[in-house]
């Protein structure tokens, strides 16, 4: 039944806030991790979502090419340098993360969430430490025929690696080995870095890559070679972890858990009080409005002055380091079952003329209310009308610069939300509306 609202609100008309939303989680589907703006690598165990794990293939290109190692080169160190990006997920304060590294068995091909990259069987090397995302570190930089100084870097995760396997892989080569990058990826392939789940001790997480630039994340090697003018010179060559050939295989392992039960196919009918939503290519919530096509026989034709979409986080979900979502994303099916955005979101010069900006579409975490809310005026609008069909509409967990329409591997936030039947924390659809003739 509609509901009188003060004249002296911002939004006139008639609120209808009980219209039927049905929810339902289910599973994401693969995503191409090439080329991702940020590589997931971490294990993390959460008492609501199970165990997720990712690892990262990685593809190093040589710089510049033809290098030549020079004469009688002679290895320090080798160090696996891997800039860590934002959106660090999980523990900081405890765990202690222990990463293997090692050599891939064949150059990077396939590039689905779920392709596993095989590897060899050699542990190249090993980083065992907390992980400090925001915490710049100091190092020293290594300048031919000058004293080495000390400088500030953001933060990384530095792995050194076997130098015997250097010498002989790398130093040794001829400079007709690293040509061109093809060539070089052909005899080299790759490194593989994947979470030791046997010596990490804690709650765990996951941390992004930047392997976006040449000076991000590299191979760094210091060596010695002889020189017809100075004797020995100490040199540093660094050799780039290219992101276009990457490529991150994401696991999740609900074994325990409610979403586990949710997920069953006995199970799609069922309506529970909370439904989940996890990125990483890990779990959404698909929603549905069944009686909106029906709202012109129960309350007339109507314009519609304002729609919402509200949706509360489920109560004693949330405690650090699982943290909420800090936005959400809300797209729908079109009749070929693929994403698109709903009106009020259909941006850009062919988008919808009644699209709305970011800010006033909304999504958000608002910390206040625990909840995020979107403003759908114009897609429940088009629903009434029936310009368009309810294939189904998605709700997504995201961070706070993206809006994926496909799942998401830049990101590892998860939320718990209510459904139309929680008593407490409700998702529910206010419909402000002018009846017309």
């Amino acid at each position: 039944v509609g509901l009188d609202v003060d004249p002296s609100t911002a939004i006139t008309g008639t609120l209808v806030n009980n219209e039927p939303i049905k929810s339902q989680t289910i599973k994401e589907g693969d995503v191409n991790t090439g080329g991702l703006s940020a590589y997931p690598l971490g294990y993390i165990v959460d008492p609501v979502f199970g165990k997720t794990e990712s690892s990262v293939a990685m593809t190093i290109i040589p710089n510049p090419l033809s290098h030549d190692f020079g004469t009688s080169p002679v290895l320090d160190s080798a160090i696996l340098v891997l800039n860590l990006g934002a959106g660090f997920y999980g523990d900081t304060a405890n765990t202690k993360y222990s990463i293997d590294v090692y050599q891939l068995t064949n150059k990077i091909s396939k590039f689905k969430s779920s392709d596993i990259q095989a590897h060899n069987s050699t542990l190249l090397g090993n980083f065992n430490s907390k992980i400090f995302p925001k915490t710049p570190i100091k190092i020293f930089d290594i300048i031919a025929g000058k004293t080495d100084t000390l400088k500030t870097v953001p933060a990384q995760i530095r792995i050194k690696l076997d130098k015997d396997f250097i010498q002989t892989n790398l130093l040794n080569l001829a400079p007709a080995a690293t040509a061109t990058t093809a060539k070089f990826i052909d005899y080299f392939k790759g490194l593989y870095a994947q979470i030791n789940k046997t010596s990490t001790t804690g709650t765990g997480g996951i941390a992004f890559l930047d392997l976006s630039s040449s000076t991000s994340s590299y191979l760094q090697m210091v060596y010695k070679k002889t020189s017809a003018t100075n004797g020995i010179d100490t040199v540093t060559v660094s050799f780039p972890v290219t992101s276009s050939a990457s490529a991150a295989n994401i696991k999740h392992d609900y074994t325990g858990t409610e979403i586990a039960t949710q997920l069953l196919p006995a199970n799609a009918n069922t309506q529970y009080n909370v439904t989940y939503l996890q990125a990483l290519a890990g779990v959404k919530t698909k929603i549905s409005f069944p009686t909106l096509a029906n709202f012109t026989t129960t309350y007339g034709k109507a314009v519609i002055n304002k729609a919402e979409l509200v949706v509360d986080l489920s109560s004693g979900s949330f405690a650090n380091p699982f943290v909420p979502a800090p936005r959400l994303s809300l797209y729908r099916s079109d009749i070929a079952e693929q994403p698109v955005n709903v009106p009020d979101h259909n941006q850009g010069t062919n988008g919808d003329p009644r699209q709305l900006t970011d800010a006033d579409f909304g999504g958000y975490f608002d910390s206040t209310k625990n909840r995020y809310v979107f403003v759908v005026t114009a897609y429940v609008q088009d629903l009434i009308d029936k310009k368009l069909t309810d294939f189904g509409t998605f709700l997504a967990p995201t961070s706070l610069t993206e809006f994926p329409l496909t799942p998401s591997a830049t990101s590892a936030v998860r939320s718990v939300i209510g459904s139309a039947g929680n008593a407490t924390n409700k998702l529910k659809l206010n419909i402000y509306y002018t009846k017309i003739n």
